[in-house]
């Protein structure tokens, strides 16, 4: 930072953050949310969904790749802005080629936008949150995570109340859209400038030695460690996310119903550890935290396997939930503990984590066709126990106060 912040600039910086975060969440449910009314439209099949889907995923993690080059080129603030109005675009774009062109591969297009966009401003917001950490001194990404998932239950609410009015898919994206580039402009105006995030030289020469330093966070064993750390809970989080009402209608017998009361009850919980526990996280540290809540998914996920009644399966929904909620906020912020390197270990480390919580549930599917979904689920409780045993890795580093706890934990 050039100068130091006052209160009020703080508090817009941070309320910024939060916006962005569910800014992006928002247009993630919205899509989601409209997937049918999309299908009917185009008259596709569910393989051209699926098709659909691995471009939006390839797109996606192509954008948390390129983050670090963007960073490096324009600064985070920059970055964020331009990154926000491509997926902002998309949104549109899929609307428009779902209702006004009823064509296929503009819908392609819409969602590659879409994915790209997205894909980078989920490591920018990332290292502005870990920014706002770092200035704050306390562990508040959880927090930031907590308003994506807001985001996504204010756009799935919007998506349904469009179905059953029966609002198409262009007037519903054109409205979103517009939406994310107010939230974009006036978040982009109320994000200081900071130097770490090369936001004031951007133009500058020297972004080539930016961008060196931003690979260079590839050929550091820490970087594949919270890796680990966050493929565990990526892996836990988006199998809760496709598989779990699944496994409760059909494996355990309890009717469509009753599976999606189960993932309520998994994201609810989840979403209400990430609101309160960044003072659990100040009070016992980021490794103790994920010793803890890594257990948590793995008793949870055995007992939602194993339960002999629809009331245990509830509670091992709920255990799941929990112990999946911070795995991947905290292994972010351990990722952005240095201010010079965040933007690089924060894209290395998320891409791991992202090409497990996009290709990993696909993986799930086909293997539960050999051995049965319950069956599958054990290598959840094998993933998560491996992110338990990595955690060490999210200790502080040497001067970092976020996520300490005892302050004998931190890395020397």
């Amino acid at each position: 930072m050039d100068q130091p912040l006052t209160r009020a600039q703080y508090v817009r910086w941070r309320t910024a953050v939060f916006a962005i975060f569910l800014a992006s969440g928002l247009s993630i449910a919205t899509w989601a949310s409209r997937v049918p009314d999309i299908k009917d439209a185009l008259g596709i099949d569910n393989s051209q969904i699926g098709l659909l889907l691995l471009g939006m995923g390839i797109a996606s993690i192509v954008g948390l790749s390129m983050a670090s080059v963007i960073i490096a080129r324009v600064g985070t603030r920059r970055g964020m802005l331009g990154s926000m109005l491509v997926f902002a675009a998309g949104v549109a774009l899929v609307g428009l080629g779902t209702d006004v062109w009823g064509s296929f591969p503009v819908v392609v297009a819409g969602l590659a936008l879409f994915g790209f966009g997205n894909g980078a401003v989920d490591v920018m917001m990332n290292v502005e949150g870990a920014a706002i950490e770092s200035h704050s001194g306390k562990t508040i990404l959880p927090l930031f995570h907590a308003f994506f998932s807001f985001g996504t239950v204010i756009g799935a609410s919007l998506g349904a109340l469009a179905a059953a009015l029966r609002v198409g898919v262009a007037v519903h994206a054109l409205v979103i859209a517009g939406t994310i580039v107010l939230i974009a402009v006036v978040s982009f105006a109320n994000v200081p400038v900071r130097e770490q995030a090369g936001d004031p030289v951007a133009a500058e020469p020297g972004w080539r030695e930016r961008l060196a330093v931003s690979l260079s966070a590839w050929r550091e064993p820490r970087t594949y460690a919270l890796g680990v750390i966050m493929l565990g809970m990526s892996f836990a989080e988006g199998g809760a996310n496709d598989w779990l009402a699944l496994g409760v209608s059909e494996a355990h017998g309890g009717g469509a119903t009753l599976g999606a009361a189960a993932l309520a009850v998994f994201s609810v919980a989840m979403t209400v550890v990430r609101v309160f526990g960044g003072p659990l996280v100040d009070r016992f540290g980021r490794v103790a935290t994920l010793r803890v809540l890594s257990a948590a998914a793995a008793v949870g996920i055995l007992l939602f396997i194993l339960a002999p009644n629809l009331p245990l399966v509830f509670v091992g929904a709920a255990l799941w939930g929990v112990g999946a909620s911070l795995g991947f906020p905290l292994g972010m912020s351990a990722a952005a503990d240095d201010p010079a390197k965040a933007a690089a270990r924060v894209s290395a480390a998320a891409t791991i984590g992202y090409v497990a919580f996009l290709a990993g549930p696909p993986a799930l599917g086909f293997i539960s066709d050999q051995i049965g979904l319950l069956n599958t689920l054990y290598i959840l409780v094998a993933l998560v126990v491996a992110s338990g045993i990595a955690s060490g890795a999210a200790r502080p580093i040497a001067g970092s106060t976020v996520g300490a706890g005892n302050p004998h934990e931190r890395i020397r």
